[in-house]
C-alpha cells in the first residue's frame, strides 16, 4: 500500500510523513555529524537518528506550552517547528556546542519548508478535485486559483486513465514519473478506478499533442507495468471554469469507448462519432428502435462467426472479395453467411441502407447491454 506524503492532524495542521522527516534528518546527519530527533504534538517520536528513550513526554509538553522558541536541556537543543504560527513538531538537536544549535535551526527550516511545499500540494489537489466536481462558485474559482498561483487562462485538457487489475496503485506512481517533473500538470482522483491528469497544452487546437501524450501513457503503462490501460480525454479548455467540462467529456469518452470501441485504447471526446449520439439516447427509445427493425428476431442471439464476418465486411467497405480473402474463406462461404444473416434479420448487408441499419443496430444493442449491466 502506498504511504501518503502528508496527512492532517486533529489540529488541522499538515503533517508530512515520518519517512520524509527521517530521510531529511538522515541526510543532515550524514553532512553535519549531528544527531536529531523529531517529536510530534502527541509526544510521539516521528523520526530520529539516535536513541532517544531518555527524552520524556513531560519535557516535550512543557517546552510546547512555553513561549520560548528554543530551549537547552543538558546536551539537547530543543526547537519548535511551526506551521502558520502553530507548533507542528519539536526538533531536538543533540550536542553541547553552538554548532548543534545552528544546525538544529537549519533542520527546522528544512522541515518547515517541506511542510509548506506539501501543504501547497494538498491545497492544489483539493482545489482541482472540487473544480472537477463543480463545487465552486465562479468567483471562488479565480480567487482560489490566484491564491494558489494557478494561471487561470492557459489551455488545459483532462485525461482519464484506467488501468486494469492495478491493485497496488502502480499506475499512479508511473504517471508521477511521466508528469511529476513537468510544471503545470496535476494528478488527482475523484473515484477509485480512474486517475485524472490535468495537463497544460500549447494551444486550444493542440489535439495532435494531446493524442501523442495519451499514447505515451498507454505505452508506458504497458511496457513498465504490463497494465492494460485505457485513456480518454475531453476537449481543450481555455479557462479554468471549463476544466470540469473537459472532465465530463473525458468520462463520457471512457464509457463510449468501452461500449462501442473496445479495440481502441485511446478515445477522444471529439472523435466519438455516432457512438456519442447513441450513448445519449434514452434506453426506452433504443428498445423501440430494435423492436421496429427486427421484430421478434433477436439480434443478440447471432453467433460469433456471423458477427465476426459482418464486422470484417464493414471494415472492408462491403467488399466481398477482400473480406473472403482476409477471413481465409471461399467467396461462396462468405455469401452463404451473409444470406444466413439476411434470413435471420431481414437485412441484406450487401446493400448500403441495410448495412447502415445493421451497423447502428449492433451499436444500440451493445449500449443496451451496457445499461443492463449497471442495473
Amino acid at each position: 500500500m502506498r504511504t501518503n506524503l502528508w496527512a492532517t492532524d486533529k489540529w488541522g495542521l499538515i503533517m508530512i510523513s515520518n519517512q520524509m522527516i527521517q530521510a531529511s534528518i538522515d541526510e543532515l546527519k550524514s553532512i553535519t555529524k549531528v544527531d536529531f530527533c523529531v517529536i510530534d504534538m502527541e509526544g510521539i517520536v516521528a523520526a530520529a537518528t539516535f536513541d532517544n528513550k531518555d527524552v520524556s513526554q513531560e519535557l516535550i509538553h512543557n517546552f510546547i506550552d512555553s513561549p520560548a522558541d528554543s530551549q537547552i536541556v543538558g546536551d539537547y537543543h530543543m526547537l519548535k517547528i511551526l506551521e502558520d504560527g502553530e507548533v507542528a513538531y519539536v526538533l531536538i538537536s543533540k550536542g553541547t556546542g553552538a554548532d548543534a544549535y545552528m544546525i538544529g535551526r537549519i533542520a527546522v527550516s528544512q522541515i518547515q519548508n517541506l511542510i509548506i511545499a506539501y501543504k501547497e500540494h494538498f491545497d492544489k489537489n483539493n482545489f482541482f478535485q472540487n473544480l472537477l466536481l463543480d463545487n465552486f462558485l465562479l468567483v471562488d474559482i479565480y480567487n482560489r486559483a490566484k491564491r494558489l498561483h494557478i494561471v487561470s487562462n492557459t489551455p488545459r485538457v483532462v485525461y482519464l486513465v484506467e488501468a486494469q487489475n492495478d491493485n497496488d496503485n502502480v499506475s499512479m506512481e508511473l504517471l508521477k514519473n511521466i508528469f511529476g517533473e513537468q510544471p503545470g500538470h496535476y494528478l488527482t482522483a475523484v473515484e477509485q478506478k480512474n486517475i485524472i491528469v490535468i495537463k497544460e497544452v500549447s494551444s486550444l487546437d493542440a489535439y495532435e499533442e494531446v493524442e501523442r501524450e495519451a499514447q505515451v501513457i498507454v505505452d508506458m503503462m504497458n511496457s513498465e507495468a504490463m497494465l492494460i490501460t485505457r485513456v480518454s480525454y475531453g476537449t481543450i479548455a481555455g479557462e479554468l471554469k471549463e476544466v470540469s467540462k473537459s472532465y465530463k467529456e473525458a468520462k463520457m469518452a471512457m464509457d463510449v469507448g468501452k461500449i462501442f470501441y473496445m479495440e481502441k485504447p485511446i478515445n477522444a471526446y471529439n472523435t466519438l462519432g455516432i457512438g456519442r449520439l447513441i450513448y445519449q439516447l434514452p434506453i426506452n427509445l433504443c428498445r423501440i428502435f430494435i423492436a421496429e427493425i427486427f421484430g421478434d428476431n433477436v439480434i443478440q442471439d447471432l453467433d460469433d462467426e456471423i458477427l465476426t464476418t459482418v464486422q470484417k465486411f464493414f471494415d472492408n467497405n462491403l467488399n466481398v472479395s477482400e473480406t473472403s480473402r482476409q477471413l481465409f474463406v471461399h467467396r461462396n462461404t462468405l455469401v452463404y453467411r451473409i444470406e444466413k444473416l439476411h434470413q435471420a434479420t431481414g437485412l441484406d448487408i450487401r446493400k448500403f441502407d441495410d448495412a447502415l441499419t445493421f451497423k447502428i443496430a449492433l451499436m444500440v444493442v451493445n449500449y443496451m447491454r451496457y445499461i443492463d449491466s449497471l442495473e
